[in-house]
């Protein structure tokens, strides 16, 4: 039988909790900032999202702007490149996620194998630089990289005696151009947190593993993977949660009115309608479908990866 909180129970409750809160002050004081932090540029700005469900105007304000209900989302759906941009920016997302998500865990395995530490220091080294180029830059990398005339990709082609390609020019070539570029500028440095992940591993796991006489793969398989899986589920539940943001400024930087057809994303179209056609309401409502979409997907594979493993993100 439950009990009914009296007030005196809740006022012992709110006693005990000030009390620990007063002891241990100082944490709470370092943690302040970020709350802070949080509230000031995270939470407190979206009160702008009701604009969505407006007709807005500038003069008028957000709070004195019209009601309009769902008509910005509706708007949106029944345009002609609503479902162009969403499967752009879901064909792109998933194949990003299919061809970088696991590269960082292959690549993480290999260099735990690895016993010559100069080696493994140099293949670290080489492999987390990249990380650290602009988008800017990189975007003009992959472009002189592309190029018909001097490009090395086109040079390479043209020694094996074929035609050079103009990348950058033809829409097909759009989406492996920035996932693989992508995988060369993130992966090393993704494969941190799994190298942090299998340091844990207990040792003596590997040595009676030895004893047993099982060889490098199968450990591998069955002491190493199985280690890191729970660091692996939460990776894949933050990414499926991030599954439509692709990153704009790279996509902005290589999009040309050739490839847009393949190129333009929800984050493009909504640079495109808000900032440069000011039409803030639509573009309001098509980033909050956005952000409910990623929601709805965190919250299925958190459930999901919870039935399969146990592993949760909350």
């Amino acid at each position: 039988m439950i009990r009914k909180l009296t007030e005196t129970d809740i006022k012992k409750y709110v006693f005990r909790k000030a009390k620990l809160i007063t002891r241990n002050y100082q944490l709470y004081l370092i943690f302040l900032p970020v709350l802070l932090y949080y509230i000031i540029f995270h939470y407190a700005p979206m009160y702008g999202i009701q604009i969505a469900f407006k007709r807005f105007s500038g003069a008028l304000g957000i709070w004195g702007s019209k009601w309009v209900g769902f008509d910005n989302f509706i708007r949106f759906f029944n345009s002609n490149y609503c479902y162009q941009i969403i499967w752009n920016t879901f064909s792109l997302s998933l194949y990003s996620m299919a061809v970088c998500f696991p590269v960082p865990i292959i690549l993480a395995l290999m260099l735990n194998e690895v016993k010559n530490s100069k080696f493994k220091k140099t293949v670290q080294t080489v492999t987390y630089a990249p990380h650290f180029i602009s988008t800017v830059v990189m975007a003009g990398m992959i472009i002189l990289f592309l190029s018909p005339q001097s490009g090395i990709i086109n040079k390479v082609i043209e020694f094996m005696g074929k035609e050079p390609i103009n990348f950058m020019y033809e829409a097909k070539y759009f989406k492996t151009i920035y996932v693989f570029s992508g995988l060369w500028q993130n992966a090393g440095w993704s494969s941190i947190i799994y190298l942090s992940a299998l340091s844990t591993i207990d040792p003596q796991q590997h040595e009676a593993a030895i004893i047993d006489g099982a060889k490098r793969l199968q450990r591998i398989w069955h002491i190493n993977l199985p280690g890191i899986l729970p660091t692996i589920t939460i990776m894949l539940i933050l990414s499926f949660g991030g599954l439509m943001n692709v990153g704009f400024e790279k996509v902005f930087l290589l999009t040309n009115s050739l490839n847009r057809s393949s190129a333009d994303v929800i984050s493009t179209f909504v640079y495109r309608v808000g900032l440069i056609n000011h039409d803030f309401s639509f573009s309001t409502a098509v980033g909050l479908f956005n952000s409910v979409v990623n929601l709805v997907l965190l919250l299925i594979v958190n459930s999901i990866t919870g039935r399969l493993n146990q592993t949760t993100l909350f």
